[in-house]
């Protein structure tokens, strides 16, 4: 059994048990989410668009942390102008508890 689910703007496929990383969700650790399932699969039966809206994703969160560090260097050549930033982004370690289909 796995489902897609849509969170921060993109889609995951997940089954029970299954540890990712998404984008920063505002909920606190070991606390319980809902996700918005997008399609679900069991064995040779699918549910996509409306009837998908039935089933239910849980998933627990597990940390929150910030991802590793990108160096952004712009430069003008030949006018002595260097600008060096770094960034790192934010992101919600969630692992799927349960997929139960509607």
């Amino acid at each position: 059994m796995y489902a897609i689910v849509k969170t921060g703007g993109k889609q995951y496929k997940v089954s029970e048990g299954l540890v990712f990383e998404t984008e920063l969700l505002a909920a606190e650790v070991n606390s319980t989410v809902e996700l918005e399932v997008v399609l679900a699969a069991d064995g040779d039966k699918v549910l996509t668009g409306e009837a998908a809206k039935g089933a239910k994703v849980l998933a627990t969160v597990v940390e929150h942390g910030r991802g590793k560090k990108i160096n952004i260097f712009t430069y003008k050549a030949k006018k002595n102008i260097r600008k060096r930033q770094g960034h790192r982004q934010p992101y919600t370690k969630l692992k799927v508890s349960s997929i139960a289909l509607g």
